[in-house]
C-alpha cells in the first residue's frame, strides 16, 4: 500500500488482497484492490460552507449539477406524479451547497433548460434557490420521451465555464428522473449521447413508477458512472432526491482513473468494480503510455470501493516471482501536464510447489467472484422468466438465493424472496412465485448489481 496527498486533494490509499502463489504452470493472477479516499467530501473541502452564502475560494474546485426531470405526458398519470417530481426537484435544490452551479432541465421529446435558462448555470444561493423553486411551478406534463436530448443539453450546461469563474467545473454531476420508456428516439441516438457524455459528467438515474425500462435506466447510470434505482411510489421521490444531492455534494475530486501497468508478456483479462456495485470497466480502457491503461472511476468523496483485477502472466518455474501488475490512482493535470499519482499498490506472482499455498483462494477474491456471479444469475433468471423459460429461471434464481445467503447479502436475499419461494437457501432450492408484483421484479433487477463486502 502507498499513500500520497497534496493540498486541496483528498488522501487516497490502495490495499491489494490476493494469493500471489501459483502452482507450476499457473498463469492466472487475481487481486482485489481496495481504494479508500479520506479528507474529501464532508471532511472540509471545496464544497464546505453549505448554505452560508460563500462560494468556493481560490484553489477550490467548483461543482455543477443539472437536474433532468421527465415532463412527458405520462407524468400526468396520476397527476400526483408530476407534483411529486416538482417537490423532489425542489428538495434537491434545497440540498445544494452555496456556490454550486446548477440548472433544471425539463425533458420530453426535446430538452429545455427552464432555470436559469438561455444555456447558463445559476450559482446556488438563497435567492437563486427561491427563483428555481418558483420556476418549478411551471413544470407540466406533455410530449414524448427522448432521453438522449436531455443528456446532450446537460453535457453542454455542465461543461460551460460561465458559472465557474471562467473555468469548467471540476465536479460535474447529473440527476435524471424518468417514468417511461425512451420511445421518441432510436436506441442508437441514446447510445451516441451516452458515448459523447462518458467521462464528461457523472449521472444518477431514477425510474419512478413501473412503466420504464430497467435496462435503459441502469444503462445510463452505468455509462456515466452513477447510481440507478427504482422509486416505485412517487411519494418517495423527495427523500431519494435529497439523498442523491447530498451524496453529490460530498464529492471532492473528479476524473480519477485506475491506472494498470503490466510488464511485457502479461495480458489483462478483466478489470471491474465489485463494490459497492458490480461495474465492468475492461472495455473502458484508454491507453496511458507503454503497457499502461486508465480505467475511469468518476468522482470521489469520503468513501471506499473495491476493484477486481485479473491478469494472465507468462509461465515460470518453481521459485520464480514477478511483478504481475502495478495499480495506481491518477489524477489528470487540467493544464495537460503530467498526471498526479495519488496512490499505488502491487500485484505479485510467485510460483511454488507448496500445494496448500498455491490452491488457497483469497477470501476477498472468492467473495467478489461470488458477488459478480450473483448479479449475473439474477439478470439471467429474470430474463428467462420474462421469456417463459420457467425451468431456466428457477435454476438461475435458485443459484442467486444460494449465493446471496452464502455471502450475507441480506438486502438481495429479501428482494429475491419476493420473486421466489425459498425452500432451502443453502442448496438454492426455490419455486417461482405464481404472481409477482411488477415493482418487486423491477426492484430486484435494478438493484441486482449491489454488493456487500466480505463478512468480518
Amino acid at each position: 500500500m502507498a499513500n500520497f496527498s497534496k493540498s486541496n486533494v483528498p488522501q487516497f490509499s490502495v490495499d491489494v488482497y490476493q494469493n500471489e502463489y501459483l502452482p507450476e504452470g499457473g498463469r492466472e493472477v487475481n487481486a482485489i484492490v481496495t481504494v479508500t479516499s479520506t479528507g474529501g467530501g464532508t471532511s472540509g473541502s471545496a464544497l464546505a460552507g453549505a448554505n452560508t452564502g460563500s462560494v468556493p475560494g481560490p484553489g477550490q474546485a467548483p461543482a455543477a449539477v443539472v437536474i433532468m426531470v421527465d415532463c412527458s405526458g405520462s407524468m400526468d398519470y396520476p397527476p400526483t406524479k408530476m407534483r411529486n417530481a416538482r417537490e423532489a426537484t425542489a428538495a434537491a435544490i434545497d440540498a445544494l451547497r452555496d456556490g454550486t452551479a446548477f440548472s433544471v432541465v425539463a425533458g420530453t421529446h426535446v430538452a429545455k433548460d427552464i432555470y436559469p435558462g438561455n444555456g447558463r448555470l445559476a450559482v446556488a444561493s438563497r435567492a437563486t434557490r427561491a427563483q428555481a423553486r418558483e420556476a418549478l411551478r411551471k413544470l407540466s406534463a406533455g410530449g414524448g420521451t427522448a432521453i438522449g436530448t436531455w443528456l446532450r443539453l446537460a453535457d453542454r450546461l455542465l461543461n460551460t465555464p460561465d458559472a465557474a469563474g471562467g473555468a469548467v467545473p471540476q465536479i460535474r454531476h447529473g440527476i435524471l428522473l424518468t417514468d417511461g420508456r425512451n420511445e421518441h428516439e432510436a436506441p442508437e441516438d441514446l447510445r451516441a449521447a451516452l458515448d459523447a457524455a462518458a467521462g464528461r459528467f457523472t449521472c444518477d438515474a431514477r425510474g419512478v413508477g413501473t412503466d420504464w425500462e430497467v435496462k435503459e435506466v441502469t444503462g445510463i447510470a452505468s455509462a456515466l458512472l452513477g447510481t440507478a434505482d427504482i422509486v416505485a411510489d412517487p411519494s418517495g421521490l423527495s427523500a431519494d432526491f435529497t439523498r442523491m444531492m447530498e451524496d453529490a455534494m460530498g464529492k471532492e475530486i473528479a476524473d480519477v482513473a485506475l491506472r494498470l501497468w503490466t510488464p511485457v508478456g502479461v495480458e489483462i483479462k478483466f478489470v471491474k468494480q465489485v463494490a459497492p456495485s458490480v461495474e465492468q470497466l475492461t472495455g473502458r480502457r484508454t491507453e496511458a503510455g507503454p503497457r499502461a491503461g486508465d480505467y475511469p472511476t468518476g468522482s470521489w468523496g469520503d468513501e471506499s470501493r473495491d476493484y477486481h483485477v485479473c491478469v494472465q502472466v507468462p509461465e515460470a518455474g518453481i521459485g520464480q516471482e514477478m511483478l504481475a501488475a502495478r495499480v495506481s490512482l491518477v489524477l489528470p493535470d487540467p493544464a495537460g501536464g503530467m498526471p498526479q499519482t495519488l496512490s499505488q499498490g502491487l500485484v505479485r506472482a510467485v510460483w511454488t510447489d507448496d500445494m496448500t499455498a498455491s490452491t488457497s483462494i483469497n477470501p476477498q477474491v472468492a467473495h467478489y467472484t461470488g458477488q459478480a456471479e450473483l448479479a449475473q444469475v439474477i439478470q439471467q433468471g429474470l430474463d428467462a422468466r420474462k421469456s417463459g423459460n420457467l425451468d431456466g429461471a428457477t435454476a438461475k434464481l435458485g443459484r442467486a438465493v444460494q449465493l446471496a445467503a452464502a455471502s450475507g447479502n441480506a438486502d438481495t436475499a429479501k428482494l429475491l424472496a419476493k420473486v421466489v419461494d425459498v425452500v432451502d437457501e443453502a442448496t438454492g432450492t426455490v419455486r417461482l412465485k405464481a404472481k409477482v408484483a411488477e415493482a418487486d421484479e423491477m426492484t430486484l433487477e435494478t438493484r441486482s448489481t449491489k454488493t456487500v463486502r466480505v463478512k468480518k
